[in-house]
């Protein structure tokens, strides 16, 4: 008989539909025996960091000796890198049967989100997992992984992005991710504005639910030295090593910190040498990524305003180098014009490759945002091809990054051909586990 193929069953659905609502995916899960209720888990939500908040928290339940399950979204290379536990994908053949019984028992059409939610709620129960960390997807109320009841909901931070469906304020916006706080559960957040957090006041007072927020009740410093303390709900850590680039994942390492706390007074208790192993091990692909050495070349998965925000400090922050050579290409969807307002003045040198998806921003409109702006650019048909410019552009001293889309940090990846070895010379480039030919 032959082998069901998940992934091209997978592919015939359109990646772009978006439901909300849970009716479908509850009815779903329901036929196939309510998986996400055999397993404690922690949902993370926010407009950015949610992912890097996500990989923080598993990797510390992972050292603490918890078979720990993660899912994401989206994947860069291989759609079972959104389904992992104890740090592995999913196999490919398990991958296959789980979505091959789920595109059996439905009744009610789903979309590919949601059945990707159902295989990784089935193929946790199925390993046994002692916890599972969930990263929403969009929003949160409505969100195909809300239908769990978590230990503790974080909501990373808050800015306007995806505005035709959450809402087209703050406040808006927030009450939808305000969605996954639970009765009587518990919620941190790292969020900022003040607005913002008046409305997550709200709905934990009418919920019943604790708040705690970043500043106020957990604090993160960052010492002399270059390490991190952490002042956080119920414990103290000095001298932790955060193993992604940029002051912003401090942050994201206190929620995942916080979290982990509040999982430990619930039953999955976590000592600070599983804090410290996990938050210095982690690694996180197109998170503040270091491909390459000499120069340097970051690929930053920032594909919104306060993403690329974020991503301008760390350069100015984080790195030294002479000259700065952008790769940049975004989704129509996107506020492109405003993340090139923020990232261009920064480059010495711009390209702007054609990605490999209807839904990107041609070269050409993005090129005449930039003259506009008096910014001249370089236009290519290719991904590839902007690489091998860059590439043979850089100079050791300068520094290469590519930013404004989770297509183009997919795209990068698959160029490079990611392999085991590190720090090896290719074509005179010194490049981080890449087989990639200059």
């Amino acid at each position: 008989m032959k082998t069901f193929n998940a992934t091209a069953y997978l592919n015939g659905l359109n990646i772009d539909v978006m439901r909300f609502g849970l009716d479908a995916i509850t009815d779903a899960l329901l036929r196939l025996g309510n998986p996400q209720n055999d397993y404690p888990a922690i949902l993370i939500a926010g407009t950015n960091g949610k992912g890097s908040t996500s990989a923080m928290t598993a990797s510390i339940l992972t050292r603490a000796g918890y078979r720990t399950g993660l899912y994401t979204s989206p994947h860069l290379l291989d759609i079972r890198e959104r389904i992992v536990v104890g740090g592995k994908m999913i196999p490919l053949a398990r991958f296959n049967r789980i979505i091959g019984d789920i595109r059996d028992v439905i009744r009610k059409p789903l979309t590919y989100f949601e059945i990707l939610t159902a295989a990784a709620f089935v193929y946790f129960r199925e390993q046994k997992v002692d916890v599972a960390v969930l990263e929403v997807g969009l929003g949160g109320r409505l969100d195909a992984t809300n239908v769990c009841d978590p230990l503790v909901s974080v909501i990373t931070n808050i800015s306007l992005e995806h505005t035709a469906w959450l809402g087209k304020t703050l406040d808006a916006i927030a009450r939808e991710k305000a969605g996954i706080i639970k009765k009587n559960g518990v919620c941190i957040t790292a969020a900022a504005q003040r607005k913002v957090r008046d409305v997550f006041a709200s709905v934990c007072e009418s919920q019943k639910s604790d708040l705690y927020c970043l500043g106020r009740d957990i604090r993160i410093r960052r010492q002399s030295d270059g390490q991190v303390s952490y002042i956080g709900l119920f414990r103290s850590i000095d001298g932790l090593n955060i193993g992604l680039p940029g002051d912003h994942q401090r942050v994201n390492a206190a929620l995942a910190i916080a979290a982990v706390e509040i999982a430990a007074r619930k039953g999955l208790p976590v000592d600070d040498e599983a804090i410290r192993q996990g938050l210095c091990e982690i690694r996180w692909a197109a998170r503040g990524e270091v491909l390459m050495d000499a120069p340097v070349f970051l690929l930053d998965g920032a594909h919104n305003p306060a993403g690329i925000q974020t991503l301008c400090r760390s350069l100015k922050n984080d790195f030294s180098y002479r000259r700065l050579i952008l790769i940049f290409a975004s989704l129509s969807d996107k506020n492109y014009s405003r993340m090139l307002r923020q990232l261009a003045p920064l480059a010495d040198r711009i390209y702007l490759p054609r990605l490999g998806t209807q839904r990107a921003v041609p070269p050409e409109r993005l090129a005449r945002e930039l003259r506009r702006m008096n910014i001249a650019a370089l236009e290519t048909q290719t991904v590839h091809e902007a690489l091998q410019k860059a590439l043979a552009t850089a100079k050791k001293q300068d520094m290469i990054c590519a930013a404004g889309s989770i297509y183009l940090a997919g795209e990068i990846k698959q160029s490079f051909s990611q392999s085991a070895s590190y720090g090896k010379c290719v074509g005179g480039k010194t490049v981080r586990g890449s087989k990639f030919q200059v």
